[in-house]
């Protein structure tokens, strides 16, 4: 199972909590994002395609009808994605996997395959821009997740679990690259997930150090000194203490309120001061409350 599909899965368990009716009115919130190009809207309105990932995949989880000629055009309207920055080219292999009964072009896939080959930092992990000295936690998880779309084995795992353990901090955290070395809670999960489709095992101290960034107000911090939890760090941090089979039972409920604080309307916002909620964020709380089902 790819992180793509473990993501899928999980997200597709949220409706046990939204109930029946919420449920279908966060596929209507997506199927209204829809443009007439195929893409989804991003916070502007305009077509994107880093937001036509997170539509994609939360139609698939909620089991929504999309128009597929309509989204296959828009996705072959980026060509070979010579044009994109690696975060972008990775929402393209994406979107081709999650899109059921497609194939990405090998056109796509031969590009992909080079341009974040290119990415591979000097120290055996993956950058997001070519020529980097060292890696970073987030760029290991787009490669990794980008091979796995393709469907091609990631040569040199070895070297991206040296390049996650330069960044580890000590305490079980991960920071995302070594410019800031300060553990975060999304770096830290990415970590967790990348070394366990790698067949590699966490960070000591992994589990203990995700659940001490739980806050009061009921979600997770992006990292200790960050002043409240958000729907992003809660989220990812729920996936990968799931993936490390921790035991959060005792924060379930303050999670789950925090989550449902978010929601309205079949949309969630990303924190408790967001006006504005949106496709990605609205899957992070589909994710999160995936996580939190039973």
């Amino acid at each position: 199972m790819t992180i793509n599909q473990e993501m899928l899965r999980t997200a597709e368990k949220a409706g046990r909590l939204l109930g029946e009716v919420p449920a279908a009115e966060t596929a209507r919130f997506y199927l209204g994002l829809l443009r007439p190009d195929g893409g989804f809207a991003d916070r502007a309105g305009r077509s994107d395609l880093y937001y036509s990932m997170f539509g994609l995949q939360a139609c698939v989880a909620l089991g929504a009808a999309l128009p597929i000629p309509a989204v296959k055009a828009y996705l072959e309207s980026f060509v070979d994605g010579g044009r994109l920055d690696s975060v972008h080219l990775s929402c393209l292999a994406r979107c081709w996997a999650v899109l059921g009964g497609e194939t990405c072009p090998p056109a796509v896939s031969s590009t992909v395959l080079e341009r974040i080959e290119a990415c591979r930092s000097k120290d055996g992990g993956y950058a997001q821009q070519p020529g980097q000295a060292a890696g970073s936690a987030y760029g290991c998880f787009l490669a990794l997740g980008a091979y796995q779309d393709i469907g091609v084995a990631m040569p040199n795992p070895a070297g991206v679990e040296q390049c996650l353990a330069k960044l580890s901090i000590g305490d079980g955290s991960c920071a995302n690259d070594a410019a800031m070395p300060i553990g975060s809670t999304p770096a830290t999960a990415a970590a967790v997930m990348v070394l366990a489709h790698l067949g590699r095992p966490a960070n000591p101290g992994a589990a203990d150090w995700l659940l001490d960034q739980h806050d009061p107000a009921g979600g997770f911090r992006v990292m200790e000194i960050a002043p409240e939890p958000d729907l992003l760090s809660t989220a990812v941090t729920l996936l990968a203490l799931n993936k490390l089979q921790a035991d959060i039972s005792p924060i379930r409920p303050a999670c789950l309120e925090f989550v449902h604080s978010l929601h309205t309307e079949g949309q969630f916002a990303g924190h408790p001061g967001d006006e504005t909620p949106d496709a990605e964020y609205t899957f992070y709380g589909l994710l999160a409350l995936g996580c939190l089902a039973r």
